[in-house]
């Protein structure tokens, strides 16, 4: 859907260029002719910017931005100007104008201003979304967990949680520790203050410190207007500083600085500003290993690391893998109406014997495709993913068997599979024999007697 932009001026060409010119960028635009016409629109038509003359007879447009931030206070609005008055610029920024032009204006220079008000007005809607949703989550943010580990990080948060400390989360790609991040911020008193992710893997080195810090207008080839950084937008909130092992080593000063004195300058700005985040930082990288090779600060690990939390692989957390199963069907049945009530015994033994290298959010992959592809009201092997059931070396069924002219020992043939596939299961299960036995969908105590019974060891070793 187009985003909706109302343009107010009492010049007629004015106002018709302007919506030839934004209708042609794919905005749906409406046109006022006073500010008084505007105003109603504005009510009306539930826009997301505003761009408004200044100059006008009857209702200006400064007394139009004064009307509409007393009702939305959020609402971009670009004020322009016939009269390249540093007053009416002035005026209007302190009316609550986003930006400002000054006729006669270049069209790009008119573009970007509104594309990055358009962006601001987003990134403020998808922060206040988020509040919305982690209001409604549990205390630990949809967190599913009932092994050793996990009630463990549910005690720290608690305990964590209200204070001021810095927070650093360690585990691998996928084991969830966003999710831990922002329970810490549900449970903080600051839950009600934003939350700012930063992804610093997403983000090119040449752009990481003005997305961070923001820059002033001017400061380099295409900033035409004052930014605010992310850290910016945290303040009184938490600021997430998501895979921080990867920020270049250039910016690391600027980020301890940062933490040293909590103030920072915009990129190009000299003016200190003040801010009050707190910082919860995550990694899947060894920081030690990272500093004895000289790519990571020792003096910024320490800021970060007062408090440390360790996420478990999967792997090492098997009696929740049947939790997040059910927890991640009713999600995506929900999300696809569709109503699948129960896991088949052979997909449930695959599901909870995988290794799951990418974690928590490689099995909310698998669920969702399961769910996706089933036509029944049962998730089946069927569709689970070859590599679980045969790159694994797990049989789902035996096809396509075929016994030669000269026929078979069937006995010496079974014998030979029973003892391939109890080898497989146990190189699978790293040796491990109950995991082994499970696999196979037998007891400890059948393992024990086949291994016996198959000369792979001896009656004494099992006992």
């Amino acid at each position: 859907m187009p985003e909706r932009l109302i343009v107010v001026d009492d010049e007629p060409s004015m106002r018709e260029f302007l919506e030839i010119m934004l209708s042609q960028d794919g905005y749906e635009v409406r046109t006022a002719a006073s500010g008084e016409e505007g105003l109603k629109l504005y009510k009306s038509e539930e826009p997301d910017l505003i761009l408004t003359d200044v100059k006008m007879p009857g209702m200006s447009g400064l007394d139009l931005i004064k009307h509409i931030h007393s009702q939305d206070p959020a609402m971009p609005v670009i004020a322009v100007t016939a009269y390249a008055s540093a007053d009416d610029a002035l005026r209007a920024v302190r009316e609550g104008a986003y930006d400002y032009l000054s006729k006669p204006f270049q069209i790009e220079d008119l573009r970007i201003i509104i594309r990055n008000a358009l962006e601001a007005r987003r990134l403020r809607i998808e922060n206040q979304e988020l509040k919305k949703s982690i209001q409604g989550f549990d205390n630990f943010s949809h967190m599913v967990g009932i092994s050793p580990q996990m009630q463990e990080i549910f005690q720290f948060i608690e305990k964590v949680a209200p204070s001021k400390a810095s927070v650093l989360i360690i585990g691998e790609s996928g084991t969830g520790k966003e999710l831990i991040a922002k329970a810490i911020h549900k449970n903080s008193p600051r839950c009600d203050k934003p939350f700012v992710a930063i992804n610093c893997t997403a983000i090119p080195e040449n752009l990481l410190e003005s997305e961070m810090f923001g820059h002033q207008r001017g400061s380099f080839t295409g900033a035409l207007t004052n930014k605010p950084g992310l850290v910016e937008l945290a303040h009184t909130g938490t600021l997430f500083l998501d895979e921080v092992g990867e920020i270049p080593i250039s910016i690391q000063a600027k980020l301890l600085r940062f933490l040293q004195e909590h103030e920072f300058r915009r990129v190009g700005g000299t003016d200190e500003k003040k801010i009050d985040v707190r910082i919860i930082a995550a990694t899947n990288k060894k920081l030690e290993y990272e500093m004895e090779k000289g790519n990571f600060r020792e003096d910024l690990y320490y800021r970060l690391n007062v408090i440390r939390i360790r996420v478990p692989p999967l792997r090492e957390r098997e009696k929740d893998i049947p939790l997040l199963i059910n927890h991640f069907l009713r999600k995506f049945c929900t999300e696809q109406g569709k109503d699948i009530t129960k896991v088949s015994s052979l997909a449930l033994r695959v599901l909870c014997n995988y290794q799951y290298p990418g974690n928590v959010r490689e099995l909310e992959n698998i669920i969702e495709r399961c769910v996706t592809l089933e036509q029944s009201d049962q998730l089946t092997a069927q569709h689970l993913p070859p590599k679980l059931t045969q790159s694994e070396g797990v049989p789902c069924e035996i096809a396509e068997l075929d016994i030669p002219s000269d026929g078979i020992e069937l006995d010496r043939t079974l014998e030979n599979l029973e003892r391939k596939l109890i080898n497989r299961a146990l190189e699978i299960t790293g040796g491990n024999r109950s995991r082994a036995a499970r696999l196979l969908g037998i007891s400890f105590r059948s393992l024990r007697y086949r291994l016996v019974k198959l000369g792979m060891e001896s009656e004494e070793m099992v006992q």
